[in-house]
């Protein structure tokens, strides 16, 4: 009987000491799990800012995008005016140049009438 009592006091110490390394194994997954949920957590921190940086840098983006926007417009109304102008311009020329042929042949019709005068010298 104290034969099996040893055995059975040697089984109990061998299975305590099994138990102890599942429980320090346990313990080390633990631990090791902690740690990479801790890194996870880190990344995800740093995924977060790095969006909303990206979010912040669409919104710079959009904001000169509608600047240009206007900018083009106000060049399209521009060359509008400048286009307007010019028509209007040509069309003074074409005017002048209208008015100054009538002058000449009005000037050409005053000389030969003025040439039919003769002065008394």
């Amino acid at each position: 009987m104290a034969g099996e009592v040893r055995a059975l006091a040697q089984r109990a110490g061998t299975a305590a000491g099994d138990i102890r390394r599942l429980i320090d194994t346990s313990a080390q997954g633990v631990a090791d799990g902690s740690r990479e949920v801790g890194e996870a957590g880190r990344a995800m921190g740093a995924l977060v800012e790095q969006v909303r940086q990206v979010a912040q840098l669409v919104g710079t983006l959009s904001a000169s995008q509608a600047e240009q926007r206007r900018g083009i417009g106000q060049i399209g109304q521009a060359m509008n005016q400048l286009d307007e102008a010019t028509q209007r311009n040509a069309a003074l020329v074409e005017e002048s140049a209208a008015a100054a042929a009538s002058l000449r042949t009005q000037s050409e019709r005053m000389a030969g009438t003025v040439a039919r005068f003769q002065l008394a010298g």
